[in-house]
């Protein structure tokens, strides 16, 4: 089959580059030169395992290209998926979907017979009818239907899902739309991977109503990790306790510093908003976002109590400044909170990311920046491991030991035991092990 993407953002690539692998022709279309020129030389321009290799065999297929020019892409595409941004849009909270809408005006003109109008960005409920009276009011004559297929992709693991989903959710109720889309995923079908097939208003709230679940779960653990700081609590034999029970599941009641990330914060803010318009009020997904911001901004205390109560001519170590490991995405990560209120307190900051500090630069600017977790170590009054890169799951202690002024450690991923750091003459902060 024919795709066009329009987007090459971390969905659309991705989404694109996996399309191509499974067999059909697939042309990913942007606005921005610069992005098109280093696609065409192979420079993937996010970190995620496996991408690149993926994108250079595609191109080199014949499957997969990159192109400025949309009219060469939507022209006779049988598929058009619309995988633009939809950032928090500013003063009020909602997404910001004029760059949806632009790509469905774009699309109205170029479309040639039957075709399928896919939103695959995050957007809220009832987006699919604007786009599709969009188009129907540029073209009447055209024959198309718009569909919801919400993507579900972990950052750090994106190919994994893409190709191995959960679920595919796709939104309609035009019978051809659904055949076409159910032959675009027909490659999967080994995989015997289970297809919901819903409304398209269904389908959008699929999307956010699973990642404000998810976010909920984060903010509901971290609020017992405090808990069993209070009553002298393991918050990680809470979470296991619990994440046996097959209604609950283990995944995502990991206690930190809070959630960040492209998704979960504007996702439940807008899933809020939604709610709000419509006069129908998420308590919970409201506390949710009120209580992960306020984690977030919680975290520097943390640090400042472990130095004592001051951390004025202090060096702080912070090994990892990405929202999570296996990405270089920024976006909302705790260090953006953490970073400026240790500076404002008076620490200086070493920092080391594996592969987020090109991106932390242009958002934290000039850190004194390392090439190793030793390196950002050394001198240092205390270190903040703030993301679980498996670079820092088996550091030297010893070293570490030895390279510090103090012997201060906060873990904010509980990385480590309480008792092997004791061993090793720490003084050691977690979250949640109030048995420590």
């Amino acid at each position: 089959m024919r795709v066009a993407m329009i987007g090459t953002g971390y969905v659309g690539l991705v989404s694109g580059a996996c399309f191509a692998d499974f067999g059909h022709e697939v042309t990913c279309v942007d606005k921005d030169a610069g992005k098109i020129e280093r696609l065409g030389q192979g420079e993937i321009p996010i970190f995620e395992p496996g991408l690149d290799d993926l994108v250079e065999r595609n191109v080199r297929a014949g499957r997969l290209s990159f192109t400025l020019d949309g009219a060469s892409a939507i022209r006779g595409a049988d598929v058009v998926f619309i995988a633009v941004g939809t950032p928090t849009r500013r003063g009020d909270g909602h997404a910001d979907l004029s760059y949806v809408y632009a790509a469905a005006e774009e699309i109205a003109d170029l479309i040639e017979g039957f075709t399928v109008v896919v939103t695959k960005s995050t957007v809220p409920v009832g987006t699919g009818d604007e786009v599709e009276a969009i188009i129907r009011q540029r073209r009447p004559d055209a024959e198309f239907a718009v569909v919801s297929n919400p993507e579900f992709l972990r950052e750090g693991a994106a190919i994994e899902d893409f190709k191995r989903p959960d679920r595919v959710v796709i939104g309609t109720d035009d019978a051809r739309a659904r055949a076409v889309m159910g032959e675009l995923y027909r490659p999967l079908s080994l995989n015997e991977f289970p297809v919901v097939y819903t409304s398209r208003r269904t389908s959008e709230l699929i999307k956010y109503a699973g990642n404000a679940f998810l976010a909920m779960k984060i903010t509901f653990i971290n609020e017992m990790a405090d808990l069993c700081e209070k009553v002298g609590a393991d918050v990680q034999q809470v979470a296991r306790g619990i994440g046996l029970d097959k209604r609950i599941g283990a995944k995502f009641l990991h206690p930190g510093p809070g959630y960040g990330g492209s998704c979960f914060p504007k996702d439940t803010l807008a899933l809020v908003r939604t709610a709000q318009k419509h006069d129908s009020p998420v308590r919970l997904i409201e506390t949710t976002v009120a209580v992960n911001d306020a984690r977030k901004k919680s975290m520097a205390g943390r640090v400042i109590e472990a130095l004592g109560g001051s951390a004025a001519g202090k060096t702080v170590a912070v090994l990892g400044l990405t929202f999570k490991p296996n990405t270089d995405d920024m976006r909302d990560s705790p260090s953006l909170d953490l970073v400026p209120m240790l500076q404002a307190a008076g620490a200086s900051i070493q920092a080391h990311d594996p592969e987020g500090m090109n991106e932390a630069r242009k958002v934290l600017g000039d850190l004194d920046y390392r090439d190793d977790p030793y390196g950002a170590i050394a001198g240092a009054d205390c270190v903040v491991i703030l993301t679980e890169w498996d670079q820092f799951r088996a550091l030297d202690l010893s070293r570490v030991r030895l390279l510090l002024n103090r012997p201060v450690v906060v873990d904010l991923r509980n990385v480590y035991r309480p008792e092997e750091m004791a061993r090793h003459g720490f003084d050691y902060f977690s979250i949640g092990r109030g048995e420590a």
